[in-house]
């Protein structure tokens, strides 16, 4: 049945949104938990963690994302299990970020020089504190741009998960430019709620690049 775009359409976008940012907030704290184990993994000293963490992010990066969610998805139903949609774009989505932001996180804790490092052990200082005092504090800021770039793409490629029936905001606004015939409007409609979403990640971390800017601690000397 053919519908004019109005406020109804606009709320059912509206609606859809929240699933987006549910898909997006779970992917995220899911690839915080994932990403971190990764790091812990390739940075250990043993080479059997270090070759597991190696094998999933370089499995997790080399092949698409959408692969992946057809695996969540169908192949829990290959073996039986009856996953909803959300389930199966959630492990798809958390593994998937777990690989990129661990390979992230590593990335800017190897940047951090080896004489720090080395400062540190010479000042008495244990493995643990060694991290926690010395590396993190050097690794944040420079992890802070990717991160926050790799979460907004995380925002947008939750469209993906339509594929499998999962209604977020891009499957949403194909069914009401489908009824309504008007995809104009439809879709810039889209693109600000795309926006709303995106747009506080980018300000947060410029927000946490000055305090961290501000409050930097200097690199340890001897």
């Amino acid at each position: 049945m053919f519908q004019t775009y109005g406020v109804v359409q606009a709320e059912y976008l509206v609606e859809a949104m929240r699933w987006t940012a549910s898909l997006a907030a779970i992917a995220m704290l899911g690839g915080a938990i994932g990403g971190a184990l990764m790091v812990v993994l390739r940075l250990s000293d043993a080479m059997i963690p270090r070759a597991i963490g190696g094998a999933v992010t370089y499995v997790a990066q080399g092949t698409p994302l959408l692969v992946q969610l057809f695996l969540a998805y169908f192949g829990a139903s290959a073996i039986g299990l009856d996953v909803p949609p959300l389930a199966a774009a959630a492990v798809a989505f958390t593994l998937w970020a777990s690989a990129f932001l661990g390979d992230i996180w590593c990335g800017a804790i190897e940047t951090v020089p080896k004489g720090q490092r080395e400062a540190g052990l010479a000042l008495g200082l244990r493995p643990r504190q060694l991290f926690w005092r010395v590396v993190l504090p050097q690794a944040v800021r420079p992890a802070i741009p990717p991160t926050v770039g790799f979460l907004v793409q995380v925002v947008k490629n939750t469209a993906i998960a339509s594929i499998i029936g999962f209604r977020e905001l891009t499957r949403a606004g194909q069914i009401v430019a489908n009824v309504t015939f008007q995809p104009m409007p439809v879709f810039l409609t889209v693109a600000v709620l795309y926006f709303a979403l995106c747009y506080p990640l980018s300000l947060a971390a410029r927000l946490l690049e000055r305090r961290l800017g501000s409050a930097r601690i200097g690199p340890i000397t001897v």
